[in-house]
């Protein structure tokens, strides 16, 4: 009998012909390429929850470690990095799946964690400790530099595009602070208002959001200049930021207030309200067609989805205890320098 293959005598062509039949016959085995997740942080639960994007369905949890609040993906895209802040430990996962691949014990108090844009540092806020970790990164391994003592509560981070500054809000101290990376020492630090959070970079590296948490309003800072331009009101416990891609806008989360205020970077001003939100909108996540908005309701226990066609919760998806990280591989992309 004539092996089906046969005919195909260049070699080359051969094996590609192999390759296409295994493909199909795994495919009609059902052994097919895993799906895509939402993966979402349940910080109060240990655990991440995973998501069906097209059914909204919660399809499994894994374990993670004590408070794990926020993630990152790795430079190379292969790996989406967990931070367990109470549990001292960094979880490497399939950043489409949510599948464990490797657990980095060691790490003290991860609670916000970034890459510089060149790639060359990997910087953790240690909340609890009142501390920021810098560590040197050679594309696979992170080796510690200098651990930073600053001011209360470290929280927020973000770097110049240049990778040479990396920006802090320190919360209870009610600071922003830049730190050099080259040399791992304070460059200085600046007042900007009560608790101080999220931190997004308008283009250019022109000026610094910062989301106000104790206030009602986002401050604009003139880094360079070391001074507060302007507060943009927003909503009470304003937090965090998500760009939408369009070259124009970044959402802002207001945790107590309960709405997400859409902000025009370029002219400094509040364009809409997103209202008729769960309690407690956090972070935030667009999908690759900017359609849908997708929201942590940390005091809820769900994530809702938000229809950005007309600014409406149209579904809302119940998860664990304080949600807070999100994260989805089929996304639109974040402007840079800002972290993912």
């Amino acid at each position: 009998m004539t092996h089906p293959l046969s005919r195909f005598a260049n070699p080359s062509l051969r094996r590609r012909a192999q390759v296409l039949l295994l493909g199909a016959l795994m495919a009609c085995s059902g052994v097919a390429a895993a799906a895509t997740r939402v993966i979402v942080l349940d910080s109060a639960e240990a655990q991440l929850t995973l998501i069906d994007p097209t059914t909204h369905k919660v399809v499994d949890t894994q374990p993670t470690g004590k408070e794990p609040h926020h993630l990152m993906i790795t430079p190379d895209r292969s790996s989406l990095i967990v931070a367990n802040s109470v549990s001292n430990s960094l979880l490497f996962i399939d950043p489409r799946t949510g599948q464990l691949q490797r657990r980095m014990e060691g790490v003290d108090d991860p609670y916000q964690l970034g890459f510089s844009p060149d790639h060359r540092w990997f910087v953790t806020a240690a909340l609890r400790l009142n501390r920021v970790d810098v560590y040197r990164y050679d594309g696979h391994t992170m080796a510690l530099a200098k651990r930073i003592p600053i001011g209360k509560t470290p929280s927020h981070l973000n770097f110049s595009s240049d990778g040479k500054t990396v920006f802090v809000t320190l919360q209870d101290s009610g600071e922003l602070a830049a730190i050099d990376l080259a040399t791992q020492t304070i460059a200085w630090r600046m007042p900007v208002g009560n608790a101080p959070a999220g931190l997004w970079m308008t283009p250019g590296d022109k000026y610094l959001l910062v989301g106000m948490t104790g206030e009602d309003d986002v401050a604009v800072v003139d880094w360079h200049k070391r001074q507060v331009v302007k507060r943009i009101p927003t909503g009470r416990g304003a937090h965090n930021f998500r760009s939408l891609d369009d070259g124009r806008h970044v959402a802002a989360s207001n945790r107590v207030s309960n709405t997400i205020s859409i902000i025009d970077y370029v002219a400094l001003t509040k364009t809409r309200d997103i209202t008729g939100l769960l309690p407690g909108p956090d972070d935030m996540e667009l999908t690759a067609d900017k359609r849908y908005l997708w929201v942590t309701f940390r005091f809820a226990r769900h994530v809702g989805v938000i229809d950005m066609s007309n600014y409406t919760l149209v579904d809302t998806i119940r998860v664990g205890r304080s949600p807070h990280g999100i994260y989805f591989a089929d996304r639109a992309p974040v402007l840079g320098p800002n972290p993912d």
